[in-house]
């Protein structure tokens, strides 16, 4: 029954290189667990922008300018995108008394994109062009025409004098130029014909094209990091998603949407249950980027509602709020900086500039959330009813292009996010992609508990990850140590949003002698079990990264076999991850010093194999959930799977304590030996229930049931509810 189902789902399920128009997302509706709409009002968006806009209009000088507070100097797109930001809330009504310095910060800007790109703060021009032509109408009736009209002459510089060149900086900088400058015709500040010159030149002779279209699911190629960023892929796709969403016509303006609306449509895939972007290569963990996905799922969502798929548009819908609510996360609170956000995704001080790259800074990232959260209000029109986001659904494993080098497992809104590759070069003087699993992140909890992030540091010499540890001479070395060497084959065996199996093989590829090693990995709604073995490593385990301070001490547990890690109930809810040793003699223990990454301190810890095989449940916990110690007490491994206090897995099912299901004709649903669920054939099913009492059943096939007594008619991925006064169910699609 296993392997015809395999043969069956595999296709549809596991992300694959083929030539369809998107990846194949999700087709169930049911969630594992109980879902509720988050109903964000689009003026919180407008909110958050504007606390961010006051902060950096402490900045400004005499002369409109915005001034970094660490730099002592004007940076980057600072001031256009204050002035941008400023103007937005003007157009909406609020924020008036921000008016004098918006427009003595499009004074300033445009008068530094007539100077030409000399002029413009650490040449940015690309930055400008967009902006400062989408703020301009904003302030039309608030300036007089004179100085309106000033803007205007100065905004219609030929974009060769605003940019460097058109052969230089062709990354993502030339997507920005190619948006901003359709955006400038809009504004009839320079010809169509022109601009449409320009935008096709970029798109078919700058490399553009190349670095979406040669992609095995369209994400944007910045080639300035191997493996290629995931943060900055979102910057140079959303840009060109912006260009389409602006209504760009050009010759190759079917090939351009079709290419940003799928590598949009992939990152649904790759965004995290808890709403963040993927992590990744340089810029990794910046929260500017979670806003830059948040903008993009807004401009499909409205796109979607246009075409009339209003299904599709829910659920982008969904995953824009679910980032727009990651980010407060990272919202500061020290009286100087109040109502702002990190730059990086921990809590430091912002001179200490952890998980920075040169570019970041204070005035310019804090402009680019600003900006972002500004543009995704503008964007955001239709009201729509959310549904859950591809991440809190699962079922699939999205294998990424070997470019990226990356995995997203996820079952039940259960994310594993997996590393196959890491940098050998560094970019800036830092290793941004450590191999092996980099997040596990999971719906209603703080997936910075981890394992978050991962790291190999120069200074440490050292790195970590969740992921294969050995021995070595007489020291003990990390995969992380390791990234020129190995890399990771992964091999998927079973995929439903209930269950997927899969397992990561380490290897090395270079002739280098070093051992293989075999991660086998079960993933449920309510955790992951890690079964890692080699045939020819005497002494290994598996290493356990552990949040020791991300600019605040969190409270670390290692004992008995258990591992813990929980923020203080002062600035934490009571969530926590736990890495418990399933085996009988498993000893996890704290092996090395730690190690800074971006998201903070990451302490190793170590479960060393016993018997041939390291045996670990991670069990990402609420605090009204059992403890770790009722998991261990109650863990039971069996020839179909497990169990536990918390579910059990048999063969192709999982039945866990809101939601069960997998491939199968029958199921016991509540564990008392009796079938529950009984169905005409096999085939893919999820039935929710309420403690044992099943709710809601949906199918993957046509077929007829039986559940607890009640016969039922379902048809494909139709979900029937059973209860007469669901709750959160009516709101499920």
């Amino acid at each position: 029954m296993l392997t015809s189902f395999l043969l069956v789902v595999l296709p549809l399920s596991a992300v694959a290189a083929d030539a369809s128009p998107a990846p194949p997302l999700p087709e169930y509706h049911l969630t594992a667990r109980p879902w509720t709409p988050l109903r964000i009002d689009r003026d919180a968006y407008l909110e958050a922008a504007e606390r961010l806009c006051r902060h950096v209009a402490l900045y400004q000088n005499e002369h409109g300018a915005i001034i970094d507070p660490i730099l002592g100097v004007e940076h980057q797109y600072s001031t256009p995108y204050f002035a941008f930001t400023a103007g937005a809330l003007v157009h909406a009504q609020r924020a008036m008394d921000l008016l004098p310095q918006g427009v003595a910060a499009m004074e300033h800007a445009t008068l530094s994109v007539e100077k030409g790109n000399a002029a413009i703060p650490d040449q940015h021009g690309e930055f400008y062009l967009a902006s400062l032509a989408g703020a301009l109408e904003f302030y039309k009736g608030h300036v007089s025409e004179s100085e309106f009209n000033l803007w205007q002459r100065r905004l219609q510089q030929p974009v060769t004098r605003i940019i460097e060149g058109v052969d230089v900086k062709i990354n993502n900088w030339r997507a920005y130029a190619m948006r901003g400058e359709w955006l400038r015709a809009e504004a009839a500040l320079t010809q169509q014909a022109d601009a449409r010159a320009f935008i096709e030149d970029g798109w078919r002779n700058r490399t553009q094209r190349a670095r979406m279209a040669l992609d095995r699911w369209s994400l944007y190629q910045d080639w300035s990091s191997a493996p290629q960023s995931h943060a900055v892929e979102a910057v140079g796709r959303i840009n060109l998603l912006g260009l389409v969403q602006a209504g760009y016509d050009g010759a190759s303006a079917d090939e351009i949407r079709f290419h940003a609306e799928r590598g949009t449509a992939t990152s649904l895939l790759l965004q995290d249950p808890t709403g963040q972007c993927p992590p990744n290569g340089r810029t990794d963990n910046h929260v500017f980027n979670d806003v830059l996905y948040q903008l993009g799922f807004e401009i499909m969502a409205e796109r979607k509602a246009a075409a009339g798929d209003l299904a599709a548009a829910g659920q982008y819908r969904r995953a824009a709020m679910l980032g727009f609510k990651s980010i407060g996360r990272w919202r500061r609170e020290d009286a100087l900086y109040e109502g702002t956000y990190s730059i990086t995704k921990n809590h430091f001080p912002i001179d200490k500039r952890v998980g920075y790259q040169p570019a970041s800074n204070w005035t310019n990232y804090c402009g680019a959330g600003m900006l972002h959260l500004a543009e995704a209000w503008l964007v955001r029109r239709t009201e729509l009813d959310e549904a859950p986001a591809p991440a809190e659904i699962g079922g699939y494993v999205a294998v990424m292009d070997a470019a990226f080098g990356s995995v997203a497992a996820n079952a039940g809104g259960m994310q594993v996010f997996i590393n196959l590759r890491g940098d050998v070069v560094p970019k800036y003087g830092v290793f941004w992609t450590p191999p092996g699993i980099v997040r596990l992140s999971r719906v209603g909890w703080d997936s910075r508990l981890g394992p978050s992030d991962g790291v190999y540091s120069r200074e440490a010499r050292g790195g970590v990850t969740c992921a294969p540890v050995w021995r070595q001479g007489r020291r003990w070395t990390h995969l992380a140590d390791h990234a020129a060497n190995f890399r990771g084959t992964l091999d998927v065996g079973f995929v439903h949003p209930m269950l997927v199996r899969c397992t990561v093989v380490y290897h090395q590829e270079t002739g280098v002698s070093a051992p293989v090693f075999y991660q086998e990995l079960t993933i449920t709604p309510d955790g992951v079990l890690s079964e890692l073995r080699s045939p020819d490593a005497s002494e290994f385990g598996l290493a356990l990264p552990l949040l020791q301070n991300d600019g605040r001490e969190l409270d670390i547990a290692v004992a008995d076999g258990i591992a813990s890690v929980t923020y203080p109930v002062d600035v934490g809810d009571g969530d926590q991850q736990n890495f418990i040793a399933v085996d009988g003699d498993g000893v996890i223990e704290v092996a090395d010093a730690a190690i800074l990454s971006s998201y903070g301190y990451l302490l190793p810890a170590r479960q060393t194999a016993r018997g041939g095989v390291a045996r670990t449940f991670i069990y990402p916990r609420n605090a009204d959930e059992p403890t770790a110690r009722e998991v261990r007490d109650s863990f039971r491994l069996t020839e179909q799977g497990f169990s536990s206090v918390l579910g059990r897995v048999e063969g192709a099912l999982y039945a866990g304590r809101t939601a069960a299901g997998g491939y199968g004709d029958r199921m016991d649903v509540n564990g008392d030996g009796k079938d529950d669920i009984i169905l005409s054939e096999p085939c893919g099913f999820i039935a929710q229930h309420r403690q044992g009492r099943i709710t809601a059943v949906e199918t993957d096939a046509a077929v007829s049931a039986d559940v607890q007594g009640q016969r039922i008619t379902l048809e494909i991925h139709e979900p029937y509810f059973l209860d007469e006064n669901p709750v959160a169910h009516k709101e499920t699609p």
